[in-house]
């Protein structure tokens, strides 16, 4: 069964949530209070949540990926179903871009067939 087997099947949970919602992009309405630091504006003029380096959303702690306004978090992540229809195809989105393309060995182990692998 492959990543994005197991993830459909799988119980999603505060413990076992990769954020990946954290990277979409968050579209502000007016009745959101999000601090105007973590806020930006698009070219396009829509009011939106800022992100950092990596792509993560401004709110984000890293360390714990953990929303940092979570009790006044805008209304759109409010409505987002942890383990919902979107989430899970969030996950299976991220889970085929990180299907390793490229086959690795460790120098030094003995390979499956026995033999040392160099």
């Amino acid at each position: 069964m492959n990543r994005a087997e197991r993830e459909s099947s799988a119980n999603i949970t505060c413990a076992t949530c990769d954020s990946l919602c954290c990277r979409l992009t968050v579209i502000l309405v007016k009745e959101d209070s999000v601090p105007a630091h973590l806020t930006t504006h698009q070219a396009g003029g829509l009011h939106v949540m800022a992100k950092d380096q990596d792509g993560w959303c401004a709110a984000l702690e890293g360390k714990q990926m953990k929303c940092r306004i979570y009790a006044s978090r805008p209304i759109v992540c409010r409505s987002f179903a942890m383990g919902g229809p979107y989430c899970r195809a969030e996950r299976d989105e991220h889970a085929k871009q990180s299907v390793r393309l490229i086959a690795m060995k460790l120098i030094g182990e003995t390979s499956h067939d026995g033999n040392k692998a160099y």
